[in-house]
């Protein structure tokens, strides 16, 4: 059967896209199979939750929500900026940071336009690159038996890709899926040696989960050296945000400038600001979570390799671990025992699974359905 007129003229490059496919939620688990008490380890969502700081602001303005928001933002820009030490107008706020590189694609990108990427890094930026008409250069990543950041960025091959084609280059630090992570030193040379019309975005969702006195590359510090540097970030995961959706990037002005010509009024909802700027005056919440992250990822490592797994090195609050097999068999057999945690097939990686941190009960409980599940697919 030939598809409806209308369906047809909705442009190619829409047509072809397959959109992005969300961790599983914990109500449609229990919904399909019938069970309670599930736990989700899927999407790198903070097992602490919010801030309580971040919770009395909602409550003390969910009486407002009548009202729209402050389409700019200023009261949690100029939060941000005091403590980034960057200026208000360097700043541009998202419905997450999804919302920002779907920003930057939108206002960078299109028919003719090249951005590159890494295999096995976030999906979102080839979906935005190709829902724009843009095109995908995708350049190989490490091979899988490298011994430092195995699946890793290997920016020799993405700078390899850079052409004429090329306006964005898509960079995570640390990336997910895999948790591999870039060095300062490669990292800043790899920028310094891209042609001026190229944008760089280096995407830092997880940043804040690096160990604060590591020598992990701040790629906001070299903004004042880099004027087509973008630096994104999220308070969906250390700030355990998630549900609102709020995140930011922070660039030159002039690039600000363009990313909120095409922001959509009021993209950041009233409760979402409001608690995102409480979120930023809470460092012991955020200490707590890197904390119980630390602790999740001895833990999770120290059990998959007892089952005689390899999981990859992750700087973030989730782990790649190789099943040794093709992956998902094991994925169906932990939804059945209430654990649902995220296949990553679709980054080319069909034997892995990951896993995020949790708290140390939700943890111990996967991996003890992990080795029942693996005695049922040997």
């Amino acid at each position: 059967m030939s598809n409806p007129p209308w369906l047809e003229r909705a442009l190619p490059c829409v047509q072809g896209l397959s959109p992005y496919v969300p961790g599983k939620p914990i109500e449609e688990l229990e919904r399909e199979l019938g069970i309670q008490g599930a736990i989700k380890l899927a999407s790198n969502e903070n097992p602490l939750g919010p801030s309580p700081a971040a919770l009395e602001a909602m409550r003390a303005h969910v009486g407002k929500v009548h009202l729209y928001p402050d389409g700019n933002g200023h009261a949690l820009k100029s939060a941000l900026a005091a403590a980034l030490g960057v200026g208000i107008d360097q700043i541009t706020l998202g419905n997450g940071s999804n919302d920002v590189l779907d920003l930057i694609a939108r206002a960078y990108l299109g028919e003719g336009r090249g951005a590159v990427f890494s295999e096995h890094a976030f999906a979102v930026y080839p979906i935005s690159t190709q829902a724009v008409g843009g095109i995908a250069q995708w350049a190989r990543a490490l091979p899988a038996d490298h011994p430092h950041q195995p699946y890793g960025h290997d920016l020799r091959a993405m700078r390899a890709s850079v052409d004429a084609r090329t306006r964005v280059v898509f960079l995570a630090n640390p990336n997910n899926p895999t948790g591999t992570w870039l060095e300062k030193d490669e990292l800043h040379a790899f920028i310094a040696a891209l042609p001026e019309h190229v944008l760089v975005v280096v995407d830092e969702a997880y940043i804040e989960f690096v160990d604060e006195d590591s020598d992990f590359p701040n790629a906001m510090a070299w903004l004042d050296e880099f004027p087509n540097l973008v630096v994104t970030r999220t308070f969906s995961k250390i700030h355990g945000l998630a549900g609102l959706r709020v995140g930011y990037a922070v660039s030159h002005p002039r690039v600000a400038d363009m990313l909120n010509r095409v922001r959509q009024p009021f993209n950041a909802n009233l409760l979402a600001l409001e608690a995102a700027r409480a979120a930023l005056g809470d460092p012991g919440h955020v200490r707590r979570t890197r904390e119980l992250n630390r602790a999740g990822l001895r833990q999770v490592r120290t059990g998959v390799a007892a089952l005689g797994l390899k999981a990859l090195p992750s700087l973030g609050n989730f782990i790649c671990v190789d099943m040794g097999r093709p992956a998902r068999p094991v994925y169906d057999g932990l939804l059945r025992q209430g654990v649902i945690v995220r296949p990553v097939a679709n980054y080319g990686m069909p034997h892995h699974l990951r896993v995020s941190m949790g708290t140390e009960a939700e943890n111990a409980r996967f991996l003890v359905a992990l080795d029942h599940v693996l005695d049922g697919v040997k």
